[in-house]
């Protein structure tokens, strides 16, 4: 069993046409075909059930696909260590964030890995489709909300995030330490739009509690909400570890109470996938970079 079988037997799978898999590995589809014979020959065991123009996977050659996968997983793994070993300081890191959370989380903290590891390239995207991509290899690490058990992921808890509201200083509610989270329906707003992940996790409160927001304006950027907050245009719902971060003397910062409105935040990556130097030294920077702003905010 050669790897070069391997891979048009994958590559076979992948197309489920040996023409267009040929296309693909730039062979002719005689020595394609005779390469899976080849490897068939070996097992004792038909890989593909020959449908007329149509092909399918039998049993076992769902169990050779599974198995193809993790032999090339290694093998990825095993380059990608070895290069590593040539440049252990450089590589190159792409992260995937919530929309919003690059505002959030990455601002100051880019600086901070940038200034302690000049030599990484590090590159951070905003995205709703985190964990298809962490999947797919288009992004190494992801920082998102805690999601279902996978076997394909390796989750990384980093906090548990409450949210608060943002008044102006001279708001009536500014004074209180707490206000019931029913008492938003009454309240003027300022909030992300429907899509945003925040905005969707606050209207899911909401409806438990029977009601339903109506913003009076809606805009995509941070820096734009608090912006509204400091005029007095109306209050917002934030991450409180980011309001007390952030430590605007303009704003005052509000819990909420039954409920909280609460999420677990991680960071999610590939379980099979070598972590090189550069991804190490950014979840070790990222893990510390959470614990200060916690310990600056006085939260636990």
């Amino acid at each position: 069993m050669e790897l070069r079988q391997l891979e048009y037997f994958m590559a076979v799978c992948e197309e489920m046409h040996f023409s267009r898999a040929s296309e693909k590995l730039c062979t002719t589809q005689s020595n394609l075909s005779q390469q899976i014979k080849l490897l068939e020959n070996e097992l004792g065991v038909p890989l593909f059930d020959r449908l007329g123009k149509r092909i399918a996977l039998t049993d076992a050659g769902k169990v050779m696909l599974e198995q193809s996968r993790q032999v090339f997983s290694h093998i990825t793994y095993a380059r990608d260590a070895i290069a590593e070993m040539k440049n252990i300081q450089g590589g190159t890191l792409t992260i995937g964030v919530l929309p919003g959370d690059a505002d959030l989380l990455f601002n100051s903290l880019l600086v901070q890995f940038h200034q302690t590891y000049p030599k990484l390239s590090l590159s951070v995207i905003e995205s709703t489709k985190i964990l298809d991509q962490v999947a797919a290899g288009s992004i190494d690490i992801g920082v998102t909300t805690t999601p279902p058990p996978d076997e394909r992921m390796t989750v990384v808890p980093l906090f548990h995030e409450e949210f608060s509201l943002a008044v102006r200083l001279d708001h009536p509610l500014a004074r209180e330490r707490e206000v019931a989270f029913e008492r938003l329906r009454d309240l003027k707003m300022v909030m992300f739009p429907p899509d945003h992940q925040i905005r969707q996790l606050i209207s899911q409160y909401c409806l438990q509690e029977g009601f339903r927001l109506q913003p009076h304006i809606e805009t995509t950027t941070l820096s734009s909400l608090l912006s509204l907050v400091e005029q007095g245009i109306g209050a917002c719902i934030l991450p409180r570890l980011l309001l007390e971060s952030l430590g605007n003397k303009a704003i005052a910062v509000v819990s909420l109470k039954n409920p909280t409105p609460s999420q677990d935040i991680c960071m999610v990556y590939r379980s099979d996938k070598y972590l090189g130097f550069a991804a190490r030294a950014f979840m070790d920077t990222l893990t510390r970079y959470i614990q200060s702003a916690k310990e600056l905010a006085g939260v636990k």
